[in-house]
């Protein structure tokens, strides 16, 4: 049976409502909570983008059951990797061992905050110091690092959950699941390819999780749906590639000026139909996916959608 996420949009809600739609995902019976960490909103339209961390914190006190994931943080720019170490050992002792740290290589739009933004390989280079770095601070090590990116002349944790915070990390391409395989506990990737899985179980990932998120938009109208997902959600039809580089909203409005709102429905589905949306999970699990975090594209819905998923939704996917 799939477990099912919900997902806490950081571009497009204010801290305050993110910690009460948390609460009320738990409520509705979610499985686990993800959250995006941002400096930016993809689209100036979304108009949000608080600290995750600190929403983090205060959903883990105001929770009691849900399980608390980031999706995904980025630890080689505008964070150093023995920072997120410990920030992820801190919410992990807040929520009682309930927390997955997620790992990715990031994107242009938030990390060039704090300087210029490195070549891909560069990268990847950095991102696998990183995991190098934090996977031992989290098992109680007490660290010195030299790397060609980072150095950690000595580190410790001193605030740990009893039991170990699992890292999950996103991949794509050969490198980043060889990356998944060896540092991580778990697989993300954002979009439902059984190649990445099936490369992942080949190489160590097998009987690990793998984790997925799938942006929807339930509304009573569907054309409505359509609407709010073109202005808010766009950006999803551009290539990763295209997307890691973009330095701005405004660069994602104008790489977007061509996408008409059937577009985008292409890829988000829209409106009352049940089945739609059960659709678009079942081929993250059909893929081999064992999570699926959900997005409810729009502010205004969510309360809205959470009803429904707790009286519909949730009892069908359960039979997925």
């Amino acid at each position: 049976m799939v477990a099912v996420g919900y997902t806490l949009m950081c571009e497009q809600t204010g801290p305050k409502e993110l910690v009460a739609q948390a609460v009320q995902a738990e409520e509705a019976g979610f499985d686990y909570l993800v959250i995006s960490d941002h400096y930016y909103p993809w689209l100036t339209s979304q108009g949000h983008s608080p600290y995750a961390w600190a929403v983090l914190g205060a959903v883990a006190h105001a929770t009691s059951r849900i399980r608390l994931m980031t999706l995904v943080t980025c630890p080689i720019r505008r964070y150093h990797p023995a920072v997120v170490a410990q920030k992820a050992a801190t919410v992990g002792v807040l929520s009682d061992g309930r927390f997955t740290l997620s790992l990715g290589a990031g994107e242009n739009l938030n990390e060039h905050v704090v300087g210029a933004w490195p070549h891909v390989h560069q990268r990847h280079e950095m991102f696998e110091e990183a995991l190098q770095i934090i996977r031992p601070l989290l098992d109680g090590e007490n660290l010195s690092f030299a790397g060609h990116h980072f150095e950690v002349p000595e580190a410790y944790l001193w605030d740990r959950p009893e039991t170990r915070i699992p890292i999950a990390v996103a991949a794509s391409g050969p490198h980043s699941v060889r990356l998944a395989a060896e540092y991580g506990d778990a697989l993300v990737c954002d979009n439902p390819d059984a190649g990445v899985v099936r490369r992942y179980d080949e190489i160590g990932g097998a009987g690990r999780p793998r984790y997925g998120q799938v942006a929807l938009c339930y509304g009573p109208d569907t054309d409505d749906c359509r609407t709010t997902v073109h202005e808010q959600w766009r950006w999803a039809t551009l290539n990763w590639s295209v997307k890691s580089e973009l330095p701005g909203p405004e660069s994602f409005r104008n790489a977007t000026e061509a996408v008409r709102p059937a577009d985008v429905a292409q890829v988000v589905p829209c409106g009352p139909d049940l089945d739609a949306h059960v659709a678009a999970v079942r081929r993250y699990v059909d893929a081999g996916f064992t999570d699926v975090a959900l997005v409810q594209v729009g502010v205004e819905s969510q309360p809205m959608f959470l009803d429904w998923a707790r009286d519909e939704l949730l009892p069908r996917l359960r039979e997925v």
